[in-house]
């Protein structure tokens, strides 16, 4: 395997990582808390927030924030693969990275930041409700930008044994 085919199989890897995170964590994470109380939801989503903040997930979300456009630099000269290399890599900057940094990532700074145990239950009540709707919409953002990327970095590892 040549360090072109396999930057684009890293690529391809960890994209799709970040993807299945994404799209497990919609699939039962959010449903499960969602049938939790307010101080539950609230305590879980605290200790799975500090839980992510681990080095497995940094390589991986910061990895393809990084190996992604080294592909598209490598297929500069298969025009189809490189535009599918390129959409993936802005999509995954903006529609991924972005929206975690700029959307979830204060949320999560907020939820951290609050002691629930000196919280009554109203303001327990209007602390999910800050947060728990907006920060879904930015997973679900996040989510079908990770799945598009995934498509398109797929694609274009087969286009580029076919160009």
């Amino acid at each position: 395997m040549n360090i072109k085919t396999l930057v684009l199989f890293l690529s391809t890897v960890s994209t799709a990582l970040i993807g299945g995170l994404f799209y497990a964590y919609s699939c039962s994470v959010i449903p499960g808390l969602a049938r939790l109380s307010d101080a539950s939801f609230l305590q879980a989503m605290q200790s799975i927030n500090r839980a992510i903040l681990n080095p497995l997930f940094f390589i991986s979300f910061m990895g393809t924030l990084f190996i992604l456009p080294i592909s598209v630099w490598f297929f500069r000269e298969q025009p189809m693969v490189f535009y599918l290399l390129l959409a993936a890599t802005l999509l995954y900057f903006g529609g991924v990275f972005l929206v975690t940094v700029i959307g979830n990532v204060p949320l999560n700074d907020l939820l951290d930041g609050t002691d629930l145990n000196k919280l009554g239950a109203t303001e327990l009540t209007a602390l999910r409700e800050k947060f728990e709707s907006s920060w879904n919409l930015f997973h679900r953002i996040r989510t079908i930008a990770s799945f598009i990327c995934i498509v398109l970095v797929a694609y274009a590892a087969i286009l580029s044994r076919n160009v």
